[in-house]
C-alpha cells in the first residue's frame, strides 16, 4: 500500500528536499505553502501523514494541528520547528500532534520519525480492526453481550434463524424477548416482509380473537365494515406473541388450528383463509406449570415449544453491563440531545453492584434517568436512584430477581461462596474447603465445575 503525505511549509527549499527525499522512499507526495492550502487539498488529497512547520504565515502549525484534531482527521501530524520554537513544537503536539522533527534536519531523522510512525499507525489499524471485531461478535441484531450467558442464546439464534419454524422465547421481564424475536426475523429469510408484534395480555379477552384473526362486517355490534387481523397483517413475515401465557384457553385451541394448517378463519366469516406466518411467542411464565395446573394446553405447548430459547436476566451476565451502560449513553444522546460521555468510577461502581430486577430495560430507564439529571459530561453517583446507592450482597441481589429454582439459587450461592472462600485464603484450596466445611477433592471439583481459577 502507498503512504501518502502533505508537506506544509512557507520555504520552497524545504518543500522540495523534503518531497524529493519522502518520494524516493516510496511516498506518494503533496506540498502545501500554508495551513490555508493544506486544509484545501485534504479535501481532496487523502494523507496519512502531515509533516508541517510550527511558524508560517496566515495560520500557525499549532492552529493547523488542533483544527485537524477537532475535525477528527486521521492522519499523523509531525511539526518541525527550529531550535528556537521547541517549546512550539511541545505545545503543538499537545495539541494532537504525533511528533517533531528538529530544523535543519537530517534525512535520517525525517525517515526515521515516519518509520515510527507508519509503526503507530498499523498498530492504531490493527487496534481498530480488533475493537471492531469484537464489536460484531458482541451483537447480534439489536442486542448487545459478550457474556457467555448471551454468547450462547446469539449462537442458538444463527442456528435456527433460518429454518422457517415456531420458537418459544422465555425469560423474565426487560431481558429483551422481543429483540430475540426482532433477530430471528432480521437474520432469517422473512426479511424485508412484516414483523408484527402483539401482547396477548393488552388486550381485553373479547377483542382478542377479532384482533387476532379480523373479523367481517356484521360479525357483532361495532363491525360496521371488514377488517383484517394480525394474522393477515403478518402474512409473508412473522407474528410475535408476547406473553402467550395469558392467551385464553379458547382461543389457544384455535391458534393451534393455525399452527398446524396454516389457515385463519374471522369472526363471521362462512370459509378459511390461508396464511404464511412464521409464529414466535414469548412468555415470563413457566409454561410447564401452567400445563400441569390446566391454564395451558399441552398440544399447543409442544407445538410452540418447537425450538426453544432462554433468555438469561442482567444478574448472569454482568460483565455485559458496562457494554449496555455505554450503548444506552450514546441512545440517549442522539435521541435527548444530552452530551454524556460516560459515567465516574463511584457511579460506574453502583451501576455494577446493582441487582437490577427489571433487567435491561431497567438498566436502559436508569441511564436515561441520569443522563437527563446529569450537571457535566460524567454521570455522577448522585445522579443515580437510591436503590443504587446501597451496597448489596450479590446474594442478596440474585434473590431480587424473579428467579423461583430452588436448584439455580442453590447453585448461585454456592457459586458465590467458593469465590469468596478462595478470595480469603489467597487461592489456597485446603484452607478455603476448610472454610467452607466441605472435602478439598469436593472443592476441586466444584471449582473444575463453576469453571473458577
Amino acid at each position: 500500500m502507498i503512504l501518502r503525505a502533505l508537506i506544509v511549509d512557507d520555504e520552497e527549499n524545504i518543500r522540495l528536499v523534503l518531497s524529493k527525499m519522502l518520494e524516493r522512499e516510496g511516498y506518494e507526495v503533496c506540498a502545501a505553502e500554508g495551513a490555508e492550502e493544506a486544509l484545501q487539498l485534504l479535501e481532496e488529497f487523502d494523507a496519512d501523514f502531515i509533516l508541517t512547520d510550527v511558524r508560517m504565515k496566515g495560520m500557525s502549525g499549532i492552529e493547523l494541528t488542533a483544527k485537524l484534531a477537532e475535525s477528527g482527521h486521521p492522519a499523523t501530524i509531525i511539526v518541525m520547528s527550529a531550535f528556537g520554537s521547541i517549546p512550539l513544537a511541545l505545545e503543538a503536539m499537545k495539541a494532537g500532534a504525533y511528533d517533531y522533527i528538529h530544523k535543519p534536519f537530517e534525512r535520517d531523522e525525517v525517515i526515521l520519525t515516519l518509520k515510527k510512525a507508519e509503526e503507530r499507525e498499523r498498530l492504531r489499524r490493527e487496534n481498530r480492526a480488533l475493537r471492531e471485531s469484537l464489536r460484531k461478535e458482541a451483537r447480534y441484531g439489536r442486542m448487545i453481550g459478550r457474556s457467555p450467558a448471551i454468547q450462547k442464546v446469539f449462537a442458538t439464534l444463527k442456528k435456527i434463524a433460518p429454518f422457517d419454524t415456531t420458537v418459544l422465547i422465555q425469560g423474565e421481564s426487560g431481558t429483551g424477548k422481543e429483540l430475540v424475536a426482532r433477530a430471528l426475523h432480521e437474520e432469517g429469510p422473512r426479511r424485508g416482509r412484516a414483523f408484527v408484534a402483539v401482547n396477548c395480555g393488552a388486550i381485553p379477552e373479547n377483542l382478542l380473537e377479532s384482533e387476532l384473526f379480523g373479523h367481517k362486517r356484521g360479525a357483532f355490534t361495532d363491525a360496521h365494515a371488514d377488517r383484517r387481523g394480525l394474522f393477515e397483517e403478518a402474512d409473508g413475515g412473522t407474528l410475535f406473541l408476547d406473553e402467550i401465557g395469558e392467551l385464553p384457553l379458547l382461543l389457544q385451541v384455535k391458534l393451534l388450528r393455525v399452527l398446524q394448517e396454516g389457515t385463519i378463519r374471522p369472526l363471521g366469516a362462512k370459509a378459511d383463509k390461508k396464511v404464511n406466518v412464521r409464529v414466535v411467542a414469548a412468555t415470563i411464565r413457566d409454561l410447564e406449570t401452567e400445563v400441569r395446573e390446566g391454564r395451558f394446553r399441552e398440544d399447543l405447548y409442544y407445538r410452540l415449544n418447537v425450538l426453544p430459547i432462554h433468555v438469561p436476566p442482567l444478574r448472569e451476565r454482568e460483565e455485559d453491563i458496562p457494554l449496555l451502560i455505554d450503548h444506552f449513553i450514546e441512545s440517549a444522546n442522539a435521541r435527548l440531545g444530552t452530551t454524556i460521555k460516560g459515567v465516574t468510577k463511584p457511579a460506574h461502581k453502583a451501576l455494577l453492584g446493582y441487582g437490577y430486577p427489571g433487567n435491561i430495560r431497567e438498566l436502559e430507564n436508569i441511564i436515561e434517568r441520569a443522563s437527563i439529571l446529569a450537571e457535566g459530561e460524567l454521570i455522577d453517583i448522585v445522579d443515580l436512584p437510591d436503590a443504587l446507592k446501597r451496597k448489596r450482597d450479590p446474594i442478596e441481589r440474585f434473590l431480587e430477581g424473579d428467579e423461583l429454582s430452588i436448584k439455580k439459587a442453590s447453585r448461585f450461592v454456592e457459586e458465590t461462596l467458593i469465590r469468596r472462600a478462595l478470595a480469603r485464603t489467597g487461592g489456597n484450596r485446603t484452607h478455603a474447603a476448610a472454610l467452607l466445611e466441605i472435602s478439598h477433592r469436593a472443592l476441586l471439583y466444584k471449582i473444575k465445575e463453576y469453571g473458577l481459577r
